[in-house]
């Protein structure tokens, strides 16, 4: 294992709250890999991968859903700013309805991996199974909150959807995606039971296809 890698497993591990992770890989181009997006009723599903340097650390990288909207918008500028590559792709509302969610959130993941300069060696992916991407790796459950690689795309996929909740909100007001991000809650089923579903809304998902059957 090389100095450099040696250097960014210290310094990922002293992040996390769990034991360290046996990582069967010692080089420099481990990609941690993340989605966000599985639960929401419209939209695609947005998949982040992220290879870190570890000549320029950033400070408080962990799993985006335990970060304000503030600090997640500022961690993916660092991010951008000091990776030594990321990729952000999705998987359409379409291609969910068409390839189910868990094989469509993998498209979206081998979309980003294979988007990365340079490519990685190795994946780190947040969850219990891999993507079916040709490069080695190891699922990680819980990753965003123990590796900084995943952490980092973690954030970096639920800024890129949010960013496309609010575009669809300015669109439409009335369904409030600014608030809800597409998820189902209860402000979001009655604005589809009131207005009916959008073509971004995915036809698969069953509150959705109720509405589309009383239309």
């Amino acid at each position: 294992m090389t100095n450099k890698s040696m250097s960014i497993e210290r310094w990922c591990i002293e992040h996390a709250d769990f034991p360290p992770l046996e990582i069967a890989y010692g080089g420099e181009l481990l990609a941690g890999v993340d989605e966000v997006g599985r639960g929401p009723l419209i939209g695609s599903v947005v998949a982040a991968a992220v290879i870190l340097d570890p000549t320029k650390p950033i400070d408080g990288l962990t799993d985006s859903k335990k970060l304000t909207a503030g600090k997640r918008e500022a961690l993916d500028l660092q991010i951008r700013e000091r990776a030594l590559a990321f990729a952000v792709a999705e998987a359409s509302a379409a291609e969910v309805d068409a390839l189910n969610i868990y094989h469509a959130t993998h498209l979206a993941m081998r979309r980003a991996i294979d988007t990365l300069a340079p490519a990685a060696e190795y994946l780190l992916v947040d969850g219990n199974k891999l993507p079916g991407h040709l490069l080695p790796g190891q699922a990680v459950v819980k990753g965003d909150a123990r590796h900084c690689a995943i952490a980092a795309a973690s954030i970096l996929a639920k800024v890129a959807r949010d960013a496309q909740m609010v575009a669809l909100d300015m669109r439409y007001p009335e369904y409030g995606f600014a608030r809800h991000k597409g998820y189902p809650t209860k402000e979001h089923l009655a604005a589809l039971a009131a207005h009916g579903p959008l073509p971004d809304h995915r036809r698969s998902f069953a509150p959705v296809q109720r509405q589309l059957a009383l239309l």
